[in-house]
């Protein structure tokens, strides 16, 4: 035997054959072994396009991509479709008919605008019925005056003639403007203003220009005594007066009518 044919003896020849419907491939010996049935090659499973269907890639609910074996069912639930269903369910229950065609949306509107309307009732009752026993007083029991004299310097003027001269025109003029700011400064305090009766400039006097004045107050009968010591004491009467001057503008600010707080002067008169 030549070389040749011993080489091709003992060299075992291999077959590949590809199986044409799933694609797998398989190799036999030219000689059976012992493995092989019924003379049948001995078969070598590869991958088959089947295996690369085992897993499917699927949008989830949320919009995000998952991984599904093939053929599983995939279940979404979707938080609209609750809502949706809650706000029909409230729908249906506030169209529900409580009496005759009365809705119960119906029943809710009309406690919800009562209860509205009963508070505004109750507010302007309050207000119309209701009196502060401070302001409920008869003025005509104030039957006991009670006075004080003093003066005051009015640096921004310079004293005339005319002011010497209390029927002048110049005087009068000055003195109605005195007089009204001296009683409304009393008439606003909530301490006095019910007991004011007047204010009233008697003089003009040299000195810059120095104005004396008197201020005139009425109080019942039954509480003269307590008034006296309390409310219209000399004490009251003056630091009202003196917190009002330092309130004022300054005395660039205020003109001619400005009044010196330091030049305030007042006593009781008997």
């Amino acid at each position: 035997m030549d070389l040749e044919g011993v080489v091709a003896h003992d060299i075992q020849l291999q077959t590949f054959k590809t199986n044409g419907n799933d694609g797998a491939s398989y190799s036999s010996h030219e000689q059976g072994g012992a493995d092989d049935v019924d003379g049948a090659p001995h078969r070598i499973p590869n991958a088959t396009e089947r295996d690369g269907l085992l897993s499917v890639q699927t949008p989830s609910c949320n919009g995000e991509t998952v991984d599904h074996a093939a053929g599983a069912p995939q279940k979404c639930y979707f938080l609209n479709d609750v809502s949706l269903s809650s706000v029909d369910r409230i729908k249906r229950e506030l169209n529900e008919v409580v009496y005759w065609k009365v809705k119960l949306w119906m029943v809710i509107l009309f406690i919800f605008v009562l209860i509205v309307a009963v508070i505004m009732i109750s507010l302007v009752l309050c207000s119309v019925i209701h009196e502060d026993e401070d302001e409920n007083f008869d003025r005509s029991l104030f039957t006991v005056p009670r006075s004080f004299n003093g003066s005051f310097q009015l640096p921004n003027l310079v004293f005339t003639e005319e002011l010497s001269t209390r029927s002048s025109s110049e005087s009068q003029t000055l003195a109605a403007h005195l007089q009204e700011k001296l009683a409304g400064l009393y008439r606003s305090s909530p301490a006095l203003g019910r007991y004011f009766s007047e204010a009233e400039i008697s003089a003009f006097r040299n000195g810059s220009v120095i104005a004396d004045y008197q201020l005139t107050f009425v109080m019942p009968e039954e509480q003269q005594d307590q008034l006296r010591n309390v409310t219209l004491s000399r004490e009251m009467v003056y630091n009202v007066f003196r917190q009002f001057l330092y309130d004022q503008e300054q005395p660039d600010e205020s003109g001619q009518m400005y009044i010196d707080p330091v030049s305030l002067n007042m006593s009781l008169r008997h």
